[in-house]
């Protein structure tokens, strides 16, 4: 969810949080940072008071938006047959 929404544009935490209201600020922390050292996110903290901290995909996390495309894909077709015919 993080990396599709990051694909957008790049955003702060909050509206990281805004976005994915499901997850907790410990979950959505951890995730970033599990994120950032796989190098799929890069974290840029600019020097203002209080301090912005502002999200990215990383030029390899970009290599990765043709498989989320492709799920994002898959997703819409298996929801449509889940209703046509229910498991």
């Amino acid at each position: 969810m993080i990396l599709w929404h990051l694909m957008e544009s790049t955003k702060r935490f909050s509206d990281l949080e805004k976005d994915i209201p499901e997850v907790t600020q410990k979950m959505l922390t951890q995730h970033l940072r599990e994120l950032e050292s796989d190098g799929l996110v890069v974290r840029t903290i600019h020097p203002s008071v209080p301090p912005k901290v502002e999200y990215a995909l990383s030029e390899y996390g970009i290599t990765l938006l043709p498989v989320l495309d492709a799920m994002c894909n898959w997703g819409t077709i298996h929801n449509r047959i889940a209703v046509e015919r229910p498991l």
